[in-house]
């Protein structure tokens, strides 16, 4: 039986266009758009972007991602930078800022102010400040970790994690500051605030004989060391905050991995010209 062939019937263009109710027009433009060298660009930065915004862990903003854009020779305007993070949902975390309650006036002689908010430095090892923030565990509870950072290369020069908020949880990180750095003892000024830690006798005779002046936060006003304050807040909107720690012990490694491995020696900073801490201090030694 010979086979029955069924014509299907052609339709020109113009008559499919008809029937599918498509304008001709757009039929060509399609059929004939080839993508611009200014859209695959724009791919190619929103490819770029994502990859330093995650390799931050999330933290850089618009400015930080336009300045490694254009080191790197992807050239692109900060409006435009701001522009591709908005359409991909790309934003640097921020944490609200602590506000302090009443704070008192009386002048407490024993314990000076040398620095009163100038955080201005021309070298290394002039002024440091410190502080002790709390960490919590699911099995061994709050932990503490104790920091002192430099004013002039925002570096942590020193840390130390315990169990414990003891004084001797701060003379172990002041022993690991002086320890590795080139100090001038005579200019060098070590800020904090004014925990029981700090004004005890055993850490203030320390710093007395390591020829270290002691200068002390007003009470209640932590604006008085918003440098390590600031710190602190990185280190748990970055870190501490996105994660649940079993234990001392594995908490007290990711705290080394965060500090030494990513806030030393790769996080950023505007005001170090975009430097981070250990290129910063790099540099100041072969100066």
């Amino acid at each position: 039986m010979a086979a029955i062939e069924v014509n299907e019937p052609k339709h020109t263009i113009q008559e499919s266009c008809t029937i599918l109710s498509f304008p001709r027009s757009t039929y060509y433009a399609t059929k004939n758009h080839k993508t611009s060298k200014q859209k695959l660009y724009h791919e190619y930065l929103k490819e770029q972007i994502t990859k330093i915004y995650h390799e931050s862990h999330d933290i850089y903003g618009a400015p930080k991602i336009h300045y490694i854009l254009n080191r790197q020779g992807d050239h692109a305007s900060l409006k435009l930078v701001q522009k591709i993070m908005r359409e991909l949902g790309l934003w640097s975390k921020t944490v609200r800022k602590w506000r302090p309650g009443p704070t008192t006036m009386q002048k407490l002689d024993q314990f000076l102010n040398l620095i009163k908010q100038d955080f201005s430095i021309t070298s290394l090892n002039q002024k440091w400040v410190t502080d002790i923030t709390y960490i919590y565990t699911v099995l061994d509870g709050w932990c503490y970790l104790s920091s002192i950072q430099d004013l002039h290369s925002k570096k942590i020069i020193a840390h130390c994690f315990s169990k414990n908020m003891t004084v001797d949880l701060c003379l172990q990180t002041l022993k690991a500051a002086f320890g590795t750095q080139k100090t001038s003892k005579e200019k060098l000024i070590l800020h904090s605030d004014m925990g029981s830690q700090y004004t005890s006798n055993m850490f203030n005779e320390a710093l007395k004989q390591l020829e270290i002046k002691h200068s002390y936060s007003r009470k209640g006003c932590p604006y008085d060391n918003t440098t390590i304050e600031s710190f602190h807040a990185s280190l748990k909107k970055e870190e501490v905050y996105l994660h649940t720690y079993k234990n001392f012990e594995s908490e007290k490694i990711t705290l080394f991995q965060y500090i030494e491995g990513f806030y030393n020696n790769h996080r950023i900073h505007s005001s170090l010209n975009y430097l981070t801490p250990n290129m910063f201090e790099q540099r100041q030694f072969t100066a």
